[in-house]
């Protein structure tokens, strides 16, 4: 405190008197006011403990456990993607992949002790599709990209000079197919990998296509699974003697290598018991299945690898189900009756829910969650319903889930089933069973978005860490103190609204051929091999096709926010916008390629901005936000500066001074309005949509 400041207070002692009164009177309502990070509405309680203490999250988990956020995008998180701890030091390390622009990412230095919003630091920088993060047998911190396998220091002054490439030429983003065909975006680039206790270095070698179906008929074996760097399966290299690879100098070829195992699809998640390769124990994948034309076929899995063994894709599905597409393969030669009787293939040893994504796996050693010692953890990063959670395994002395028999159960979500058996083509199948440690991470409006995790890793301390890709977080598990909190309701977009949208684009002509032309011309023609589950049936007429895929695309979370083309996902991932991945996969050329293309983006940009009557109108620029309310004038949130809504009465008949509009983009309710009540604005705070 300086001299004039003493002397100012102390001459004017009402006036100290007054303001530490309103900065002791006001500091309680307004800290309890919740802030939002990353779509999060964040409260004053708590997760952790001293300077390890991060304001508590709204997901429902487990009882004894929280999740505290540690870092956001406020932190200029991106697209986060793994992490792991700096031996030894209370430091981790980040894999940022910037998105799917290619060299756009970063590894990143994470000190949760800093002050918000100076947590993080860049390590390195411009890396293509940087995943993988381990720290190896020589307690050095390795790290993958699409083709090459590292390590370095993450503490040094310069770590960009401490970089020693151990392998650099693995199939990548940009690949030649056996038969000479290039790809400049293979399906699955990343590169998980993992060590076992002997220093072997195993690694995913993700497939190139969704299911590799050529046109038919297919007489042939998938030419980009065979031979000796076959794709669709794991890599090993083993290390020279003493356990440790050398780094690569210019010149020096690759390590030698042999595909240990064969029709993974995309092994995103590994884990390797701490006694493998020790006989018996366990060596366990996640695999991403391929799509198929139901919303609950195909089922994840978990297999436990072996040496050499043959696990289905793309001739098998579920636990033996055979891929129509692959009849003839599996009449004769190598996999002649691959799925059923040859003593090459391998079953997973449980199935997981449909379309989950699992994208890690670990195994649980720790101090400060004694009942998950020795479990198995696998996060759910899908977006569908059966996605967004973080699963608990009970295993035996091997490291093996326990499958049970038939009928294991599984929830759902909130809004669908609440839960739902094991189930193949042949009828309820056993399964592990398994418990929620985050429970279905579903969005509610106004509290929370949805949760997408990927990698996560157990601290020196015991606590759990994971990070969060579309809400671009870093979130940490801990020990819950107090009463758990009640659970929050299912807030997505409901059927009544759906239904409602639907008339709307029923009755006007222009949107209704708009739809038809989407459906045509894009959705079956680019987007039902992986979004196979538009409802899309034999025997449905036009108008039931037009209807079901509308439907669809409205029931899922973020696409379409009507008359805001711009703010959807359906738009940013058709255009490859952000961080988005451009969809339909090697979509790039699609606008030179195919007469028209660019028509149908504009077409579906022009259905979602004339899909409720009304005048689309921006929020006028000003403050950073803007208050609304429903017509009981309720706070219902705030929209930002330069968002557009559909204006259904420029003057609310209701609400003199005010426009109703038909509902704002859903992130930005408070969860307490309904839509029946309506929103309005302030006149003044609204300006025409150029």
């Amino acid at each position: 405190m300086n001299q004039f400041t003493f002397e100012s207070r102390r001459r004017n002692p009402r006036l100290l008197a007054a303001v530490l009164a309103v900065a002791l009177l006001g500091f309680a309502p307004a800290s309890s006011e919740p802030v939002r990070r990353s779509g999060y509405a964040i409260g004053t309680e708590s997760c952790g403990s001293g300077d390890l203490a991060f304001r508590k999250i709204q997901i429902d988990m487990k009882v004894g456990f929280c999740a505290g956020l540690v870092a956001s995008e406020e932190d200029r998180l991106k697209f986060p993607r793994s992490i792991v701890q700096v031996p030894g030091r209370d430091l981790f390390v980040v894999a940022d992949m910037g998105g799917w622009g290619h060299t756009d990412g970063r590894l990143l230095l994470l000190d949760p002790h800093a002050p918000q919003g100076q947590r993080l630091k860049e390590l390195l920088t411009r890396l293509e599709y940087p995943f993988g993060l381990v720290i190896g047998p020589d307690k050095k911190l390795y790290a993958s990209t699409a083709e090459a396998i590292f390590r370095f220091d993450p503490l040094a002054d310069n770590p960009r000079s401490t970089v020693e490439t151990i392998i650099r030429h693995m199939p990548g983003r940009r690949i030649t197919l056996p038969d000479g065909t290039k790809l400049d975006e293979s399906a699955h680039p990343l590169k998980p990998f993992g060590f076992d206790k002997s220093g072997r270095l195993f690694v995913n070698v993700g497939s190139h296509s969704d299911d590799c179906i050529t046109p038919a008929p297919i007489t042939k074996p998938c030419a980009a699974a065979e031979g000796a760097s076959a794709m669709a399966s794991i890599w090993l290299f083993t290390p020279p003697a003493g356990g440790v690879f050398p780094a690569l100098k210019p010149g020096d070829p690759d390590p030698p290598h042999t595909v240990y195992a064969r029709g993974l699809r995309n092994s995103m998640a590994l884990a390797l018991h701490p006694n493998f390769p020790d006989a018996g124990y366990a060596f366990l994948q996640g695999e991403n299945a391929r799509d198929l034309p139901d919303i609950f076929k195909p089922n994840e899995e978990i297999n436990a690898i072996e040496q050499g063994k043959h696990y289905g894709w793309p001739y098998c599905y579920d636990l033996s189900t055979p891929s129509p597409e692959f009849r003839l393969v599996l009449q004769s030669g190598a996999y002649k009756s691959l799925c059923t009787a040859n003593a090459l293939y391998k079953p997973p040893l449980s199935l997981l829910p449909p379309h989950g994504a699992p994208l890690a796996m670990l195994y649980y050693h720790g101090g400060k969650f004694p009942e998950l010692e020795g479990k198995l953890l696998v996060g759910l990063h899908g977006y569908r319903p059966t996605g967004s959670r973080l699963l608990v395994y009970d295993v035996d002395d091997h490291g093996f889930p326990k499958p049970a028999p038939a009928p294991v159960r599984y929830h759902v979500s909130c809004a669908a089933d609440p839960t739902r058996s094991f189930q193949t083509d042949a009828g309820e199948v056993p399964a592990a069973p398994f418990e929620e440690l985050i429970a279905g991470w579903h969005r509610v409006n106004g509290a929370r978005p949805q949760g997408a995790p990927v990698g996560m890793t157990v601290a020196e301390d015991g606590a759990i860490w994971l990070v969060e890709d579309k809400n671009k977080t870093v979130i940490r598990i801990y020990r819950a103190t107090g009463d758990p909190s009640p659970p929050l309701p299912c807030d997505m977009r409901s059927q009544a609204m759906i239904d409602q949208l639907a008339a709307f684009v029923a009755r006007d002509a222009q949107n209704s051929v708009r739809l038809t032309t989407l459906r045509k011309g894009l959705i079956e023609k680019h987007c039902v091999g992986c979004h196979s589950d538009f409802g899309l049936k034999p025997g449905q007429s036009e108008a039931e096709k037009d209807g079901a895929v509308l439907r669809f695309m409205l029931s899922q979370d973020g696409w379409i926010y009507p008359g805001d083309p711009d703010a959807g996902k359906l738009r940013t991932r058709l255009r490859g916008l952000g961080t988005e991945k451009l969809m339909p996969p090697g979509g790039e050329s699609l606008p030179k390629t195919e007469p028209g293309y660019k028509r149908l983006l504009d077409v579906a940009d022009l259905l979602v901005a004339k899909m409720v009557p009304g005048t689309r109108m921006r929020i006028k620029a000003g403050p950073p936000q803007r208050k609304f309310y429903d017509k009981t004038n309720k706070e219902c949130g705030e929209i930002p500066a330069a968002k557009v809504v559909v204006v259904t009465q420029r003057s609310a008949v209701d609400r003199p001074g005010f426009s109703r509009f038909f509902r704002p983009a859903d992130p930005y309710l408070n969860g307490e309005c309904t839509d029946g009540d309506g929103y309005y604005i302030r006149q003044e705070f609204l300006v025409p949509v150029q």
